[in-house]
């Protein structure tokens, strides 16, 4: 015969056991925003479904020289603007230290090198073998991104003595100042060169040429993925599912990034507006998906995100 001590005890242990889920998934989870306005879209979408599956989300806006070192040291959980292959080499070895962990490509087809305006690709600037030919028009200036990116790295390693671009200035500015630049040249067919790439509006605000050369750093078409600290899918299985799941594609990010930069939307407000359009969406990335409590996780996240 039990003891009444004892069914007590069996009790306690299976009132226990019922929120295990919960209580050993992680609560808090934190994410880099490097201010590209494609991962400043995602990242405020995948931050506002946590939110609704009853998580913590906090995000920093870090280069991405900091992001992988915080990656690293586990300041941070995860980040979703690793493109490949321009930034390979800044990534390998803490892949090969193991402290950084790929868990899902989530985008495909992406493209990323030197641009210029059509108008001038017309007259046969179409290479990086052509920039010498149009130095002095272009005063031997390339605008680049924020300091510390990988291409602006690679653009300057062009510009040591000896190399294609020996004696050009590399601009380091940030993706609006590159932006601004080219905004304020374009209109009168002046010439210019910088980074560019897909998915963004710029593609569809201006006639762009992607110029030949540099495929041993950009290559010839690449993809972004989703990174995380050693460890982190492990603890937090159910973030990690949705992460797995969520795919985004070119035309969802050039829509979104076009409300952000064409029509003055916060991305919070942005990203939403897109998923009411788009609610199917939604369904892939979080099938299987619960919430923080264990709930199915769709109906919360439309319900929350009004959709």
């Amino acid at each position: 015969m039990t003891s009444t001590p004892a069914l007590l005890t069996a009790s306690l242990a299976l009132l226990m056991a019922a929120p295990a889920f919960a209580q050993s998934e992680c609560r808090t989870i934190s994410m880099s925003d490097v201010g590209w306005t494609d991962i400043t879209a995602t990242t405020s979408l995948t931050r506002q479904i946590l939110d609704a599956l009853g998580y913590e989300v906090e995000v920093d806006v870090l280069g991405v020289p900091v992001t992988f070192a915080s990656l690293e040291k586990g300041d941070i959980d995860l980040f979703l603007g690793n493109w490949m292959p321009s930034q390979q080499s800044a990534i390998q070895p803490y892949l090969d230290a193991g402290t950084i962990e790929v868990l899902a490509t989530n985008l495909q087809g992406t493209q990323y090198n030197l641009a210029v305006p059509t108008y001038l690709a017309d007259k046969g600037l179409a290479s990086y073998d052509d920039l010498a030919t149009f130095a002095d028009e272009l005063n031997r200036t390339i605008y680049g991104i924020e300091p510390g990116n990988e291409a602006n790295e690679y653009l300057l390693s062009l510009t040591e003595p000896g190399k294609p671009l020996e004696g050009w200035e590399i601009v380091q500015s940030s993706e609006q100042g590159m932006l601004a630049q080219v905004s304020r040249l374009y209109p009168r067919q002046e010439p210019v060169v910088f980074l560019g790439w897909a998915p963004h509006p710029m593609n569809a605000s201006f006639d762009l040429t992607y110029l030949q050369g540099g495929q041993d750093f950009f290559g010839t078409e690449g993809h972004v993925q989703t990174v995380t600290r050693k460890g982190f899918s492990a603890e937090c299985p159910n973030v990690a599912k949705f992460l797995s799941q969520q795919v985004f594609t070119l035309p969802m990010e050039n829509e979104m990034m076009g409300l952000i930069l064409d029509e003055g939307m916060a991305a919070d407000k942005a990203v939403v507006q897109w998923l009411g359009d788009h609610p199917d969406t939604l369904d892939p990335w979080l099938d299987g998906v619960t919430t923080l409590d264990g709930a199915p996780a769709l109906p919360v996240v439309k319900t929350a995100l009004g959709l």
